[in-house]
């Protein structure tokens, strides 16, 4: 009976062992789900603050709109307003034009003539368009003026460039000469003993390929100013549409045949190298490839939504299945707890049967005479 009490307890024992790992796996559950839990209300005070934001984005829109209302209503005001100096003003011209004839009228020459009201009338229009025209050529003639200033800092800029762009050249061009007589002296000696030198070639070409880069800078400096003489052609075009007088016709025709010959100048050279096809091809293969690259953009855009939209999804069930784990966990822990109970009152039962059976032995052994009780206490030994 020893043994089997004995072999329970050690039962009993692992039972509870078992049960506190179970007890701690699920505490560790427990933490990793209040962590999970802590996440997500952290999660929705940011989703309450972004819905915060929007309310305020919401009703600072409606201010902006009762803004652009009130805007509106002041807009109609001023509109109105205006209508209203529109006819303040056409009454005002009409009055002003009634004082003028009666003032037209009144007046008289030495012969006691009046003079008539239309032809007054005309006069002042035909002063007043011709000031109008002049008007006009002054701003054509400052106009003028000022493409021709910028024409003159363009070739300014353009002297700067070739005179040192031929500075350089002649440096380069003395350069290679002083080279030259030291390599022709190395050349007589190398010839005397026999030998023949490579170097002398590559240095003469030298000065050709910097007298090209030159050239080539020059024409494209050429093309910069065109535009600036074909301004100024325009201008001085419009100038002499409008018909002033014959002294500056004279003058701007001379500018004009100036500025044609450089012009044609400048186009002789532009007309001998053109490569807007080449540059538009090569603008068409960016913008294709830059279309290109947008689309595969939008695609990965759109591939990585899907993701986030199916990574969502998984963590939508991965929180249910938590859920369900940590209801399960709930109601084991509870049934081990009923187990635990039920396990403890056992062994209080248990110990109180022992502990009463042992009470009620040691009484009768009491009460019996001292021979028959050594042959028992033998035997209990044995057992």
């Amino acid at each position: 009976m020893a043994l089997a009490k004995a072999s329970l307890v050690d039962d009993l024992q692992n039972k509870n062992q078992e049960l506190m790992k179970q007890i701690e796996i699920c505490q560790e559950e427990n933490k990793i789900l209040d962590r999970m839990h802590r996440q997500k209300v952290a999660e929705v005070e940011k989703l309450t603050q972004t819905v915060r934001e929007l309310e305020e984005s919401v009703l600072a829109g409606g201010a902006a709109a009762n803004a652009v209302r009130d805007y509106q209503r002041k807009v109609q005001e001023m509109n109105e307003e205006m209508k209203t100096l529109d006819r303040e003003l056409a009454r005002a011209k009409v009055s002003a034009n009634r004082v003028a004839v009666v003032v037209a009228n009144e007046w008289k020459d030495g012969d006691d003539k009046v003079m008539p009201v239309k032809r007054w009338l005309e006069e002042r229009r035909i002063l007043q368009g011709e000031m109008q025209q002049l008007r006009d050529k002054l701003a054509i003639a400052e106009r003028a003026a000022r493409s021709e200033a910028q024409l003159k800092e363009k070739f300014q800029l353009r002297l700067k460039v070739l005179e040192e762009g031929l500075r350089m050249s002649t440096s380069r061009t003395n350069v290679s000469g002083t080279r030259r007589q030291s390599i022709g002296g190395a050349d007589g000696l190398s010839k005397a003993n026999g030998f023949l030198s490579k170097r002398p070639s590559f240095q003469m070409r030298s000065p050709v390929s910097t007298t090209t880069t030159l050239v080539n800078h020059a024409k494209g400096a050429s093309k910069s100013f065109d535009g600036g003489c074909r301004s100024l052609e325009r201008y001085k075009g419009h100038v002499n549409g409008n018909g002033m007088n014959v002294s500056t016709d004279s003058s701007e025709d001379k500018d004009s045949n100036n500025s044609d010959e450089k012009c044609n100048e400048f186009a002789s050279a532009e007309s001998e190298d053109s490569v807007s096809g080449v540059l538009y091809d090569m603008l068409q293969k960016e913008v294709i490839s830059l279309r290109k690259a947008c689309h595969e953009k939008d695609q990965s855009l759109k591939d990585k939504d899907d993701a986030v939209e199916m990574l969502a999804k998984k963590v939508d069930t991965l929180t249910k299945a938590m859920e369900s784990d940590a209801k399960k966990s709930r109601r084991e822990l509870a049934a081990m707890e009923k187990e635990l109970a039920a396990v403890r009152l056992e062994k209080e039962q248990d110990n109180r049967a022992r502990r009463f059976g042992s009470s009620s032995g040691s009484a009768s052994s009491s009460q019996l005479p001292p021979g028959r009780t050594l042959p028992r206490s033998g035997s209990a030994r044995n057992m």
